[in-house]
C-alpha cells in the first residue's frame, strides 16, 4: 500500500494536473481517445473568493485522434467540486468559454467554435444515477430519429458532450483502466484521522500510468501543497459553521412562517364560526319574523338588543 495526496482537494488536484504528461494518462482514459497534443490552457477560472464553495477549474486545449484515425482539436472543461453546488455555476462558466473569442478553430478564414468536452469530477451524488462514469453523447438523428453519420462543424461548435465522474460510487472498483485510475480519488481510502493522505494499492496501476501515481507521492511530501490543504479544511470549516448558522436560521423563520400560518388558519376558523353563527340567527329572525313577532319580541326571546336583531335582519 502507498500513501499519497488526495486530490479531492484542489491544491493537490492542481499540482497534478499542471504535469502536462499525467494530465494526458487521466484524460485520455476519460475520453477513451488518444491524445496527441496536450497543452493547459492560459486562463484558470478558480473560485478565488471560497466564500460559497469549493469549485475547482482548469482549461485544456488538445489534439485527440477518434476511434476513425481522424485528428480533432478539442477545448476540455474540467471541474471538480466536492461539495453539492447548483448547476447554474457550471452552466456560467461553460457560458464564458462559449463567448471567449479565441476559442476558435486554428484553420484558416474559420469562424467556427472549437468543439468543447465538459468533464465534472464530484464529490457528491447526483439523483438516481448510481454509476461512477456517466458519458452524455450526443447524435444528429433525422424526423423518424434515424441516426445520420458524418459531424458538421456548426453543429460541433454549439453543443458538446460531457463527462461525470461521482466519487462516492467509485467503491475501489477495477473493471477498467479508468475505473483503476479513478481509485486516486476513492474518499474510502482515507488514512483515519487525517483526510490529507489516501492509501491505495499499487499493484492496481500499470506501468504506462505509474507516473499518476508518483505525482501524486510527491505533492504529498511538498511543504506547499500540505499547508494549501489545511487552509482548505479551514475554509471548509467556515463553510460548514456558516451553513449550519443559516439552517439554522431557515429551521426558525419555518418554524416562525408555521406559527404564523397556525394562528391565521385559527383566525379563519373563529371567524367562519361566527359567520355560520350569525346565519343561523338571520335564519331564526327570518322564522320569527314569519311567525309574527316583533323586533322588540324577537330581542327578547333570543337575549338580545333590538339594534342586533336589526343589524342581522339587515343581513338577510
Amino acid at each position: 500500500m502507498t500513501l499519497i495526496a488526495n486530490p479531492i482537494y484542489d491544491s493537490v488536484f492542481k499540482y497534478m494536473m499542471e504535469d502536462e504528461r499525467v494530465a494526458n494518462i487521466l484524460l485520455s482514459a476519460l475520453l477513451k481517445k488518444e491524445i496527441l497534443e496536450l497543452q493547459v490552457r492560459p486562463h484558470e477560472y478558480t473560485n478565488v473568493q471560497r466564500s460559497t464553495i469549493s469549485l475547482f477549474r482548469m482549461d485544456f486545449s488538445a489534439r485527440i485522434r477518434d476511434e476513425k484515425g481522424d485528428e480533432h482539436l478539442v477545448l476540455i472543461e474540467l471541474q471538480k467540486t466536492w461539495l453539492p453546488t447548483e448547476t447554474l455555476r457550471f452552466r456560467q462558466y461553460l457560458g464564458t468559454q462559449y463567448l471567449n473569442k479565441e476559442n476558435v478553430s486554428r484553420e484558416p478564414d474559420s469562424q467556427y467554435g472549437l468543439p468543447i468536452i465538459s468533464i465534472y469530477i464530484l464529490g457528491h451524488t447526483l439523483g438516481e444515477l448510481k454509476e461512477p462514469v456517466i458519458y452524455v453523447r450526443r447524435r444528429y438523428l433525422d424526423y423518424e430519429d434515424n441516426v445520420i453519420e458524418g459531424r458538421d462543424k456548426f453543429i460541433e461548435s454549439l453543443t458538446h458532450d460531457s463527462i461525470i465522474v461521482q466519487i462516492p460510487f467509485l467503491q475501489k472498483k477495477t473493471r477498467n483502466r479508468l475505473e483503476r485510475l479513478l481509485n486516486l480519488f476513492d474518499q474510502d481510502c482515507r488514512v483515519k484521522g487525517n483526510d490529507h493522505l489516501l492509501e491505495i494499492d499499487e499493484s492496481l496501476f500499470q506501468a504506462e500510468d505509474m507516473l499518476v501515481l508518483t505525482r501524486l507521492l510527491k505533492a504529498g511530501v511538498a511543504p506547499e501543497v500540505r499547508r494549501s490543504m489545511e487552509v482548505e479544511d479551514e475554509i471548509l470549516s467556515e463553510i460548514e459553521a456558516r451553513d449550519t448558522v443559516i439552517m439554522q436560521k431557515d429551521q426558525l423563520i419555518q418554524q416562525k412562517d408555521q406559527a404564523i400560518q397556525q394562528k391565521d388558519q385559527a383566525i379563519q376558523e373563529k371567524d367562519q364560526a361566527i359567520q355560520e353563527k350569525d346565519q343561523l340567527i338571520r335564519n331564526m329572525i327570518q322564522q320569527l319574523e314569519r311567525n309574527g313577532l316583533g323586533e322588540q319580541q324577537i330581542a327578547q326571546m333570543l337575549s338580545m338588543s333590538v339594534e342586533q336583531i336589526k343589524e342581522l335582519s339587515g343581513g338577510k
